[in-house]
């Protein structure tokens, strides 16, 4: 009984401190938006695409899927981002149906602007982690989100 009650200690700990850093990246994101005159939805979409891009663009579905949002809020926000001049939208050179977007050089060059406050930010963030024991963590991290995921799963159809 002792270990359960130690488990159960460790698991709302573990959660409460998952809530904890959400809350101050949410924080930290909203500041970066600011920088930039954008708002944090704008600064995640903006640094979505800057992850996904691999030199071709990105798909709105694969932002929305990164960002776990909805494809017609991204589709809404992008369309700003590229008035703003932020981001290049382009028809896909396999289907014209569908829209590639990739950072503008204004873009890059206003999120390399950051990069003295980010790296500052980081080293914070991570004080007193090393490389092997930030991947550690990656690596358990990963795992539990591909976890939790199939618990909401089998939560919302009643398996759990």
């Amino acid at each position: 009984m002792a270990e359960k009650t130690t488990i159960d200690r460790a698991v709302k700990d573990f959660i409460w401190n998952v809530v904890e850093i959400h809350s101050q990246l949410e924080e930290i994101h909203k500041s970066w938006a600011e920088l930039l005159g954008l708002t944090e939805p704008q600064w995640l979409i903006l640094m979505a695409i800057d992850e996904l891009d691999e030199g071709r663009g990105v798909s709105g579905i694969a932002v929305a899927s990164k960002l776990r949002i909805h494809p017609a809020f991204v589709t809404n926000q992008t369309k700003k981002l590229e008035t703003m001049e932020f981001l290049a939208r382009e028809p896909s050179p396999d289907d014209a149906r569908f829209i590639q977007m990739s950072l503008t050089e204004k873009a890059r060059a206003e999120i390399s602007k950051l990069s003295t406050k980010r790296e500052a930010l980081n080293s914070t963030l991570l004080e007193g982690l090393d490389g092997a024991s930030l991947d550690y963590l990656n690596k358990r991290l990963t795992s539990i989100a591909k976890n939790s995921r199939l618990a909401s799963q089998k939560l919302s159809i009643g398996v759990l």
